[in-house]
């Protein structure tokens, strides 16, 4: 019978300076995953709070003495040999000039140019919870009726003044407006949004957006069916589709339903601590999905998540 794994918590800090530079500790050649770019920190250990282990840890690491700042987020991540969880912390504020003090490179870099460095599974995460919206609306349908169009027009743009950044339209297939209502969000938002179509490969590619796949479309494609620069991102409900989304290289997923939900009444609801194994076995950045709203987001990065993603819960008047 197999040993169980070991379970350690490990705090990292993102360090960032006054140009907004974030540092990277390398990993050294006498450690596991030797030669990735990591967030620098280290074990919590016995006795020790999240704060006393990070401070004591980067004085080790980088001889600097720092001001433990706000908590970003927690990671839950399953490696071969132990169950990690990654306690994540800013920190903007310290004494001293930062140095490889274990003989490890480091190096400080743009927060656009992270995606370049190559990082541990439980990182990848954090860089997109730094980079990337912690909220993702998705569009109803529009209301039936003359003026349904033009109120979903209405509430779209309502949504879009109110910050939403990463949208996905979700209308039928059927609707008889339906490519012309997306055009239309396109040219009076095209700018500081990033738009998602549902299921519209063909559409999606033709307008240079992004697409959201369903999540039966994840075992018919072999490929990631758009180029790096438009959005790919898939609809999940298990492990086995999350490992096809990440195969894929989808940027993001979305898990659920994690509570119960109204537009799914007979669907058994994951709850958090689910969610949560589900996603400490891939390093996606994962959405949680299902009776959510604004409010959830702490709880949705306290279980690893990048965010909420919600009809209802960041639709105007929903």
């Amino acid at each position: 019978m197999p040993s169980p794994k070991r379970s350690i918590h490990v705090v990292a800090g993102v360090i960032t300076d006054a140009r907004g530079r974030i540092l990277l500790n390398r990993r050294t050649e006498n450690r596991d995953m030797a030669g990735l770019w990591e967030f620098p920190g280290g074990k919590r250990e016995a006795g020790e709070t999240s704060e006393q282990a990070l401070v004591r840890e980067l004085r080790e690491e980088l001889g600097i003495e720092a001001e433990i700042g706000e908590w970003i987020m927690d990671v839950p991540q399953h490696y071969p040999d132990k169950h990690l969880t990654l306690d994540v912390r800013h920190i903007r504020s310290w004494k001293g000039t930062p140095r490889g003090r274990e003989g490890q490179a480091i190096t400080w870099v743009a927060p656009d140019k992270l995606g370049r460095y190559s990082m541990p599974p439980a990182d990848l995460p954090v860089v997109a919870a730094l980079r990337q919206p912690d909220r993702y609306l998705i569009t109803p349908a529009p209301e039936d009726g003359e003026h349904g169009p033009q109120r979903w027009q209405d509430q779209l743009q309502e949504a879009v003044a109110a910050g939403q950044q990463r949208i996905q339209l979700r209308l039928p297939a059927a609707h008889p407006q339906r490519q012309a209502l997306i055009e239309q969000a396109l040219r009076a938002h095209r700018q500081g949004v990033q738009w998602l179509l549902n299921r519209d490969i063909e559409l999606a590619r033709t307008l240079g957006v992004g697409v959201h796949l369903g999540s039966e479309q994840l075992a018919t494609l072999q490929e990631r069916p758009l180029p790096a620069g438009q959005l790919v991102a898939a609809s999940c409900h298990d492990l086995a589709q999350l490992q096809a989304a990440q195969r894929l290289g989808c940027d993001f997923a979305v898990l659920g339903p994690v509570l119960a939900t109204a537009s799914h009444p007979d669907a058994t609801p994951l709850g958090w601590e689910a969610f949560a194994a589900l996603r400490a076995q891939v390093s996606l950045p994962i959405y949680a999905l299902g009776g959510l709203d604004a409010g959830h987001v702490s709880q949705a990065r306290r279980h690893g998540g990048q965010g909420i993603a919600a009809i209802r819960g960041l639709w105007p008047g929903g």
